[in-house]
């Protein structure tokens, strides 16, 4: 499989996040398009409510979206997220792994996030991804996926 593509990005406790600071490690990076939207929200809050059992995997979980720290610490707050949501405003880490992607809206174009996971190994190892991710029952599952380690 292949490994994550290099990226440094800031987090919302103040640390940057990179693949090669992140090595030993397995973690899950979640893209979302917008804080505060409600499938986004919902999202979050899923990952939020499935956290104490991926702790116990040894898993971290990273959201991921184009918004501002300062938009990230209000979310995380509002939502109580026990997780660090990444800044990726630029698009480095969504333009490498394809989720920065035109998208269709009532017939508007525009460039955006598809939803996307992506479960990575402590060796840096892409083990399983998600693509066009539907927001039900996908903390579940990626949950399953992280307990048996891909």
């Amino acid at each position: 499989m292949a490994k994550i593509p290099a990226f440094s990005l800031p987090g919302s406790d103040g640390e940057t996040y990179s693949a090669k600071g992140l090595k030993g490690r397995a973690y899950v990076l979640y893209f979302y398009p917008k804080d505060d939207t409600p499938g986004c929200t919902q999202e979050a809050c899923d990952f939020r409510d499935q956290i104490a059992i991926l702790g116990t995997a040894d898993v971290l979980v990273l959201g991921v979206s184009p918004d501002s720290i300062k938009r990230h610490l209000s979310f995380a707050a509002k939502h109580a997220l026990p997780f660090v949501l990444l800044a990726d405003e630029q698009h480095e880490l969504a333009g490498k792994l394809g989720v920065w992607a035109k998208k269709t809206n009532y017939g508007r174009e525009y460039m955006g996030i598809v939803r996307s996971t992506f479960l990575v190994g402590a060796d840096g190892t892409v083990l399983r991804e998600w693509r066009a991710v539907k927001v039900r029952g996908h903390a579940q599952e990626v949950l399953a996926a992280a307990l048996a380690k891909g």
